[in-house]
């Protein structure tokens, strides 16, 4: 009780010595952030957060179009040339009658890669008996006749050699992943805006290029180069979307962002259903991207990237124009305390605490989360890529297939706004995970003849992890504690990018057996729902800050 009132008499006889101007300095102990200025002043979503959402919703539109390589490098149905009937053409007609008496009819189809073995005779276009073949042992094709043209497999003749033709997914999944070392670099040293522009000319300029490849490596080089220079392109976006709203808009921003991106996936499918020919469908995509350039002149840079490089000049000038187009008033008390903020005191850094790698190692909670989180990334992005590819190959019209399965996503993404404050973050993800997880494994056992119940259960399997996708950021962020949060956010992420690299692979996998793909979908997600149970619930608790709070999510308090 002594020390307590000497303490406090202490404190008296301090503040009774402060000036007038260190009593007013003393009201700014707590620095005012930009968060209190949209909050408390110039408005958390108004007519200027709205006009820019408009804005930098045409590129994250266009960023979808790095996806096009799902139809200019699709799978087309070929077979075998028969040089023995005066076949000499990959263009010859795909289907003559004569075709049974020289390759096998399967089930699935014409085989693609085998006919029966010539015995040396010869026929013609019009007369080619089974007599000029040995029926009962086949051969490898030398040439090949394909049923369409629209694809780089027709131009580059790549029948039989799915994996060759695979890897443009794959590589186009290996440039997203290059592209987070360069953008990052750009947009914290140059600005948002630069790095906005920058993105969508290499985006633009790159993907004309490559619709004149004269070659499939020249394509290939050029698909993963538009990827590393241009795939920063919705990055740079998303941040001048929610960097300018309040917090209470910052998850329903996001959920539109990603809405924004399935539009442009849509546009994309339409593009390539309207403007067959692959190198015109490519042209058509890329040139209207150009205009973007504008932004530079028409977009205001990134305030908050303003206010961390000091240029505080030029962040008024900004504030003073989102008050203006929002009808609001910004006080100068509000601009000075914000734009001078006091000098951060420096702490002497001792090098006694562990790093980043002792403290995973000791801490058993830590541990156990940092295994697991990534095994959730990688499962939603192998099983959210994995579907948008395989969504070509369902029969029917792959184009409609396609642009269903981008529809899908929108309901998802907002379904997950809604919920995860209301029923929680475990049972959201968890649900999310196995309900794609049961109808993936549900539609390997649906017959062909049923389309319209294979295609439903194959829209309900996006629509579960489109509602995984959205929340995946948020429950991650809320496990780690402050001091280690972003750094392992981004090895979950970056470790997921796996499952977006192997997933263009799966089509490929479909040749062995049409259900693999669907079955590693569902087993994946059925693995990574369960793992979801295992880590604590964070709906209404506090973001951890320290290594304790985080280890004591979820445990009983006294």
């Amino acid at each position: 009780m002594v020390t307590s009132r000497k303490g406090s008499m202490a404190e008296e006889r301090r503040k009774s010595s402060m000036t007038p101007d260190s009593r007013k300095a003393s009201v700014f102990e707590k620095p005012v952030d930009l968060d209190d200025v949209l909050v408390n002043e110039v408005g958390q979503f108004g007519r200027f957060q709205l006009q820019n959402i408009l804005l930098v919703a045409l590129p994250i539109i266009m960023s979808a179009f790095m996806s096009e390589y799902i139809f200019s490098a699709a799978a087309i149905p070929h077979r075998c040339q028969v040089p023995e009937c005066g076949e000499n053409s990959k263009d010859a007609e795909f289907e003559p009658e004569w075709l049974i008496n020289a390759i096998q009819n399967t089930s699935s189809g014409w085989e693609s890669c085998d006919r029966y073995r010539p015995l040396g005779l010869n026929g013609s276009l019009d007369i080619c008996p089974a007599s000029l073949f040995d029926q009962s042992s086949t051969v490898q094709c030398n040439g090949f006749v394909y049923e369409r043209t629209n694809s780089v497999v027709y131009d580059f003749d790549l029948g039989c050699q799915e994996w060759l033709r695979a890897l443009a997914g794959t590589l186009n999944s290996v440039g997203t992943l290059l592209v987070l070392i360069i953008i990052g670099g750009i947009s914290d040293r140059f600005g948002r805006r630069i790095a906005l522009c920058v993105s969508v000319f290499n985006l633009a300029l790159i993907g004309l290029i490559r619709a004149f490849s004269v070659n499939y490596p020249m394509y290939l080089a050029l698909q993963i180069l538009q990827t590393t220079l241009g795939a920063g392109t919705f990055s740079s976006a998303y941040v001048f979307a929610t960097e300018l709203v309040g917090p209470k808009f910052r998850v329903v921003t996001s959920a539109t962002c990603s809405s924004m991106f399935a539009v442009g996936q849509v546009i994309l499918g339409s593009v390539a259903w309207v403007v067959q020919p692959w190198r015109y469908m490519i042209m058509t995509l890329h040139i209207p991207c150009f205009l973007i350039i504008s932004y530079y002149w028409i977009l205001s840079e990134s305030v908050r990237w303003l206010l961390s490089k000091r240029r505080y000049d030029e962040a008024r000038l900004v504030l003073e124009k989102v008050a203006r187009v929002n009808k609001k008033q910004i006080s100068e008390k509000s601009l000075n305390a914000l734009l001078n903020p006091p000098q951060p005191v420096v702490v002497e850094e001792t090098g006694e605490g562990p790093g980043l790698l002792k403290t995973i190692i000791r801490s058993r909670v830590l541990l156990r989360r940092v295994c697991t989180t990534p095994i959730w990334w990688i499962t939603t992005t192998f099983v959210y890529y994995g579907l948008n590819i395989n969504a070509t190959g369902l029969s029917g019209n792959m184009y409609l297939n396609f642009i269903y399965t981008c529809l899908i996503e929108i309901p998802g993404f907002y379904t997950a706004v809604l919920v995860l404050d209301r029923i929680g973050r475990k049972p959201t993800l968890a649900s999310g995970f196995i309900f794609s997880a049961s109808c993936n494994i549900a539609f390997v056992f649906i017959p062909d003849d049923l389309a319209t119940l294979r295609l439903v259960l194959f829209l309900l399997g996006k629509f579960g992890i489109s509602v995984v996708f959205t929340s995946l950021y948020l429950f991650t962020s809320e496990l780690y504690p402050t001091e280690y949060r972003h750094t392992l956010l981004a090895f979950s992420s970056m470790v997921g990018r796996i499952g977006s690299i192997t997933a263009p692979l799966t089509p490929a996998l479909a040749e062995y057996w049409h259900g693999i793909p669907s079955l590693m979908f569902g087993t994946m997600g059925f693995l990574a729902g369960i793992l979801v149970l295992t880590q604590p619930e964070t709906l209404g608790t506090k973001m951890p800050d320290t290594l304790a709070e985080a280890e004591a999510l979820g445990k009983k308090t006294s």
